[in-house]
C-alpha cells in the first residue's frame, strides 16, 4: 500500500474587453482591476479540471496501524475475542452495529463501547457490569468491546488489559429474574448450545 499527494488543479478563464495603446498597457490595466476586486471568477468561469499525482511512497506498518484499534470484542453467547477494528465513527459503529456509547466503569484506563439502543432494539442481553461488592447494577446488551483511552481519542487495548479484561468476560451468561433480583447464569458458548441463541430474561 502507497500513500500518494494529488493536486487538484482547476482553471477559471474570463475575457475583459479594455482599450489601450499597446498589448501590455492592456494586460496592466486588467491586472490592476483585478487586484482591486473589480473581477471575480466563479463557477461560471470554470474551463478544465487537472489531476496530477507523485510517485507516492510505501506506508510503513506503523503508520497503517494509527487508523484502527485493537479491541476486545465480546459478543451474546460468545467467548471475548481479540479484533483490529478502524478508529473513525462509521467503523466503531459498525463493529457494535449501531449508535454507539461509551462507558467508564472501571479504574482502568478502559473504554466499554457498546450499543446506545441495543436495549431498545431487543438484541440479546449480553454480560452484566458489577459493582464492588459484586451485586449487578446494569446489563449490557447486543455486542460491545473495551479499548484504550489515549489522550483525545480512544486508544487500542493493551495486552495486559486485554488479558484481564478476557478473564473478566470469559463466561457467556444468561439471566434470570428472580423478584426484584436478577441472576446471571454462566452458560457455554452459543455454537455450541445452538448459535445465535441466548436465554432471556424470565420471571420467577
Amino acid at each position: 500500500m502507497k500513500e500518494f499527494d494529488v493536486t487538484i488543479t482547476e482553471t477559471l478563464k474570463l475575457t475583459v474587453s479594455v482599450e489601450a495603446s499597446s498589448k501590455e498597457e492592456a494586460q496592466q490595466m486588467v491586472s490592476d482591476q483585478w487586484h482591486a476586486g473589480d473581477h471575480i471568477l466563479d463557477a461560471d468561469n470554470f474551463v478544465e479540471v487537472e489531476f496530477e499525482s507523485n510517485d507516492g511512497k510505501e506506508i510503513s506498518a506503523e503508520k497503517a496501524q494509527d487508523d484502527t484499534l485493537e479491541v476486545l470484542m465480546v459478543e451474546p453467547g460468545q467467548y471475548p475475542r481479540v479484533e483490529r477494528i478502524g478508529s473513525d465513527l462509521a467503523s466503531l459503529q459498525k463493529a457494535v452495529d449501531g449508535y454507539i456509547e461509551a462507558v467508564y466503569p472501571y479504574d482502568d484506563p478502559v473504554a466499554l463501547i457498546c450499543g446506545e439502543e441495543a436495549k431498545l432494539e431487543g438484541k440479546p442481553l449480553n454480560r452484566a457490569l458489577r459493582d464492588e461488592d459484586g451485586d449487578i447494577y446494569d446489563i449490557v446488551a447486543g455486542k460491545f468491546f473495551l479499548c484504550g483511552l489515549g489522550d483525545e481519542n480512544f486508544a487500542s487495548l493493551p495486552k495486559e488489559l486485554q488479558q484481564k479484561y478476557e478473564e473478566k468476560f470469559r463466561q457467556p451468561e444468561a439471566f434470570l429474574k428472580m423478584g426484584s433480583k436478577i441472576m446471571a447464569i454462566p452458560t457455554e458458548p452459543a455454537k455450541a448450545a445452538g448459535k445465535g441463541k441466548t436465554a432471556p430474561v424470565t420471571e420467577r
